[in-house]
């Protein structure tokens, strides 16, 4: 067969450079629309909470769903999560250019928004003091709040869209993060005892700790806290008061901290 250059459907020759829609025509394809969901999470009266808006309009005018919209034509995914993030829930802008925000997946299931064919982009974040969210005026919301990520995972809250399938692996990826990583001592008091943190564990994990093997493992983390020489906490009941702790310099943690493969439910 003699080479006679790509044929139709085929990509440029070698060393050739294809000019601009070189081969492609976008009629060809039926379009689709590209946005943006975040689950943020917080710990909040020792509960993990997730970040809701309420929807104005349709479709699902009236339901919870997370925060986010649709990317707009010169915009990024994450710069369009951030945008969105501020618009629907009120947050400052410096609030919100400050987070840490993990890219989770991508969601692409042909039928999982009723308007048209759309391609969700999914952020997640934990951070500790957040303050309460507001309806920012913007985009689709027209509330938003802190709720219990117990009580909105519930097949019956009805989360909007494929909402409680990206709640659940959210929930999922924050949790593996404290496995690896110290953020959890930011969500207790500058001092803290051992008690303290294990229970931020608990609570983004949904799982009892062992005590005893809990304590043993975080002191024997290097890095991750610190003792404060001479000082104590009553914590309750008859025994002595327990030692405070620190944040140690470590930003990760090796070994990892890993979740219990049988746990208990809290």
């Amino acid at each position: 067969m003699s080479d006679t250059g790509p044929g139709p459907g085929h990509g440029p020759g070698p060393g050739s450079v294809p000019g601009p829609g070189h081969g492609y025509d976008p009629h060809a394809f039926a379009p689709f629309a590209v946005t943006v969901d975040l689950a943020v999470f917080t710990v909040r009266a020792g509960t993990l909470h997730v970040l809701l808006i309420r929807r104005a309009q349709e479709p699902y005018a009236g339901a919870w769903a997370l925060p986010g919209g649709f990317l707009l034509p010169r915009e990024s995914a994450e710069t369009a999560a951030r945008r969105e993030l501020a618009e629907e829930t009120g947050l400052s802008a410096e609030l919100v250019d400050a987070l840490r925000l993990d890219q989770l997946r991508t969601y692409s299931e042909p039928d999982r928004d009723p308007r048209m064919r759309v391609v969700s982009v999914a952020f997640t974040a934990l951070v500790p003091d957040l303050p309460e969210p507001v309806a920012g005026g913007g985009g689709d919301a027209d509330r938003a709040r802190w709720m219990p990520v117990g009580e909105a995972s519930e097949p019956a809250f009805g989360l909007a869209f494929d909402h409680a399938d990206i709640l659940a692996d959210a929930r999922s990826r924050v949790g593996s993060k404290l496995e690896y990583s110290c953020l959890a001592t930011a969500f207790c008091p500058p001092e803290f005892t051992l008690g303290e943190l294990q229970a931020v564990y608990e609570t983004v994990w949904d799982t009892a700790l062992d005590r005893p093997n809990f304590r043993r493992k975080v002191l024997a983390t290097p890095g991750f806290v610190e003792a404060v020489p001479g000082a104590a906490r009553l914590t309750g009941g008859r025994g002595k008061p327990a030692a405070l702790y620190r944040p140690g310099p470590a930003t990760t943690l090796h070994p990892p901290l890993l979740r219990p493969t049988e746990g208990h439910p809290r």
